[in-house]
Formats: structure tokens, sequence, C-alpha cells
């Protein structure tokens, strides 16, 4: 049987795939920032040693996008130097290592799909250490490397943009949400259950595109949203109360310094297809799927 273990299981991504992995029966442990401090190097070794996973995979990250900014040294240790003594320690017990990654490696300017192989080019210090990280596991790793990046996630666990517009929804006044930024939201189960697939499949170590089909922006996203919401209620106040705005005056609005926003965050899933796995589905669909779960967790 694999056995599996799960750093940063308690946020939203981990949480989501240690609960899949107990309903699907595998082996696994899954350790929360208390339990692993992953810019510990000696910590690591001495965890993986004891307990002996044939795959591990990732979690924990800097995921604070516009404090990176000025945090960029926490930020690489977390995001780069953890998933590198990850990657090390994997490579000696001859693990499977699942690196988790972001659309922010690429510069957001393209006008189709990213795809896997495509030239790097971050513009903000997140994006920086993630590509960071993403070159320490594959370097040490280069046939039992996963890198799965993805983006625009949401989850019944955390905070999201979904939960954030199910509760201005309920508010029943008007919003506004940039509509120039372009992406795939993304459910965290299916990336969950993706992850999985990679390993059940035996798919080539490498780098794939974990987010969902199609493409929407922020705007659209939000829209889908209150219609949902207004339909699962019977309350008048769907996407009407959506207005759209740039990411110009978002900036200009901004109390803090922010990281530059991708304006294009699709992601080609080429690399799937390769291997024999079905990508992830439809934006639209898997949010229809998953809103019972995200209106109960936001009630």
């Amino acid at each position: 049987m694999t056995r599996w273990l799960v750093t940063g299981a308690a946020g939203m991504l981990g949480r989501d795939l240690t609960a899949l992995l107990a309903e699907r029966g595998e082996e696994f442990t899954g350790l929360g920032r208390g339990d692993l401090d992953i810019t510990n190097g000696e910590a690591v070794t001495a965890t993986l040693e004891k307990f002996q996973p044939s795959v591990v995979v990732n979690c924990a990250a800097w995921t604070a996008v516009d404090d990176a900014e000025t945090q960029e040294g926490d930020a690489l240790r977390l995001n780069a130097d953890g998933p590198a003594s990850l990657a090390a320690a994997c490579a000696r017990l001859g693990a499977v290592l699942i690196q988790p990654s972001t659309d922010y490696v690429f510069d957001g300017q393209a006008v189709r799909p990213y795809r896997e192989d495509d030239p790097t080019g971050p513009r903000s210090a997140y994006g920086r250490t993630k590509l960071a990280g993403e070159r320490a596991v594959l370097e040490a790793l280069p046939d039992s490397g996963y890198v799965v990046r993805t983006a625009w996630l949401y989850g019944e666990h955390g905070p999201s943009f979904v939960r954030t517009m199910l509760r201005l929804a309920r508010g029943g006044k008007p919003v506004t949400v940039v509509e120039d930024q372009t992406g795939q939201p993304t459910w965290t189960a299916d990336l969950a259950a993706q992850l999985i697939t990679l390993v059940t499949a035996g798919a080539p170590a490498g780098i794939y595109h974990g987010t969902s089909s199609g493409q929407t922006t922020w705007f659209g996203l939000a829209q889908e949203v209150f219609d949902l919401y207004a339909s699962s209620t019977g309350l008048a106040g769907g996407r009407e109360l959506v207005q759209p705005t740039t990411s110009a005056a978002y900036a200009r609005a901004a109390t803090k310094q922010t990281a530059p926003r991708p304006g294009y965050s699709v992601l080609g899933h080429d690399a799937w297809a390769k291997a024999g796995i079905t990508p992830i589905g439809h934006w639209r669909d898997r949010l229809h799927r998953a809103f019972p779960a995200m209106a109960a967790a936001t009630a």
C-alpha cells in the first residue's frame, strides 16, 4: 500500500486531500505547521525517516501574495528552501514528491493557454519564490518529482474569492469586481483528486497544470456565484448586483502595496492527456458541484 505524507495538512488543499485519502482507505499522515516546519531541514529529514512515506505532498506554502513583496526572504524559505529539503529527503528515501505551484511563475501576458514547458517569467516576489521551489524539486527528483501548477483556488476549508462573494451575496448589496483578469477557478477537492491520480496512474514525473478547464474573469466568476446564491435561496439579486472595474482602478484604491496580478492565468493541460489522465472539468460545472458545500461552509 502507498504510504502518503501530507505537509500543510491543516490548509485548504491539505484538508481536502487528507479527507479524500481517508475516504479511499489510503494509509497517510497529515502534518500541520505545528507538527513540521519544512524550513527546518533537520526536522524534515527526521520526520521522513520516522514515517517512511512513499509519497509526499507538500501543501505547506507561503500564500500571502502581497506580503511576499516586502517579505520575500521569508517567503523564499517556505516556498523554495522547504521544498528543497523535502526533495533531498525524498531522494534519500526513494519517495515521490508532489509540489503544488502557481500560475504566478508566468508573466501573465499570454494570449493563449500557457503550456507546461512555456518559458517562465514571474513578475512578483511570490512568483519568484514558487518558481525557485519548482526548480529545487525537479532538479533533486528528475524521475520522481511532480510540480502541479494551480490557480484561483477555492474550497470548503479556507478563505477564497468564492467564499467572499458568497458572503457578499448574502448582503444583497452591489459589489465591484475586476473584469480584466482571466483565469480558471479551481475547487481544491478536484485538485486533491488529481494529485492522487498522478500517483495511482503512474504518470511520468514533471510539470502538470492542475486547474479547471475553460476560463472566465473574476467578474464572471462573481456573477456566477451571485446567481447560484439567488437560485439556491429564491431571493432576488443575482448577477445584476456585480459591477465591473479594472485592475488599475482596484490598485489605486488599495491601502497597501500589492503584487502585480497576472492579466491572463489560463493554463493548458497537455501533460494530462499525454499521461492518459482526464483533466479537471469545466470550471462552471465544478463550481455548481462545489456550491452546496461552499454555501454550508459560509453559512
